[in-house]
């Protein structure tokens, strides 16, 4: 069962930045519906006048970027020193990534101009900033893809890691993906489905997914399924309480298999239910179904918008 720390709270202050049209604004916006007190865009000239009075009395989210005319890599992480340095606060740096490719087309679909290239084509502004960045993003504590997240996944993925949780002290997120596609970007737990028996041989089973029960069916049937799992609710039995001692608030279980569909989605949904059925507070998300339902333009096959709570 979840298990609260005795340590004295810390109220959080996230610093929120990344390239322009990466969703810094469905961030800050999702920020604030859970309960943070939110600037976007301040001058951090004034950070310091800022935190520098009464000690924060709620969760503060600040959101800063190139538009501002006192941005520099070296000025941000002078100003996440001088937040790190503030009794009762926990600071993170939250950076949102997105490729570069993702970038331009956002912007051609929105014809906004890019702020760092207001007279030019936006590819020049979009690599003049990710240049600038780079030194910023080594030292994100906590970074968010977007490049395949779409604005409703960008907001239950900031969420469930910042929201401030009465009864739980740490947030769970399973996902299913695919090797193919690499590991999910910021993964604390990654494990392999692959040596499971495939339903993608299976001539019945293959349209379908992980989602489908005569899916989950062939793939419980493998002798090695049900060890398995029974191994990895027991490992989590034992680091969860660990990690909540250490201060975590947030962990990402990532279940891989070829193609992302079949195997690591019925172990997703799997472990979800156990650790839902434990008391935990869980949020799934199946990376390459939301991803096909995207190019197809339908609904993912077993979960809503490709992200849902358990």
């Amino acid at each position: 069962m979840p298990t609260s720390t005795s340590a004295p709270q810390k109220t959080p202050l996230v610093l929120l930045t990344g390239p322009s049209g990466a969703g810094r604004t469905t961030a800050i916006k999702a920020l604030e519906d859970v309960g943070y007190e939110t600037i976007d865009n301040l001058p951090l000239g004034l950070l310091q006048r800022l935190l520098s009075g009464q000690p924060l009395k709620q969760p503060m989210a600040l959101g800063l970027d190139v538009r501002n005319r006192d941005f520099s890599p070296q000025a941000l992480l002078a100003a996440m020193k001088l937040a790190n340095a503030l009794p009762d606060t926990a600071a993170e740096l939250l950076y949102l990534d997105c490729r570069a490719d993702v970038l331009r087309r956002r912007y051609n679909e929105t014809r906004r101009n890019h702020p760092m290239a207001r007279q030019e084509d936006p590819t020049e502004g979009i690599q003049r900033e990710l240049s600038l960045l780079q030194g910023v993003r080594g030292h994100a504590d906590v970074l968010i893809d977007t490049s395949e997240l779409s604005p409703h996944e960008l907001r239950q993925a900031v969420s469930t890691r910042f929201a401030p949780s009465q009864d739980q002290a740490i947030g769970l997120t399973v996902q299913s993906f695919s090797y193919k596609r690499g590991l999910p970007q910021g993964a604390d737990i990654v494990m392999d489905c692959r040596f499971l028996h495939n339903p993608h041989w299976q001539p019945e089973l293959r349209d379908m997914d992980g989602g489908d029960a005569p899916v989950g069916a062939y793939v419980a049937r493998d002798p090695g399924y049900a060890p398995f799992i029974a191994g990895l609710e027991n490992m989590l039995t034992h680091l969860l309480p660990g990690y909540i001692r250490e201060g975590r608030s947030h962990l990402l279980i990532a279940f891989g298999c070829t193609g992302g569909k079949h195997r690591s989605v019925f172990v997703t949904e799997t472990l979800a239910e156990s650790l839902a059925n434990r008391g935990w507070q869980v949020s799934i998300r199946h990376r390459e179904l939301n991803r096909f339902a995207s190019l197809s333009g339908q609904r993912p096959a077993s979960a809503e918008d490709g992200e849902q709570s358990a």
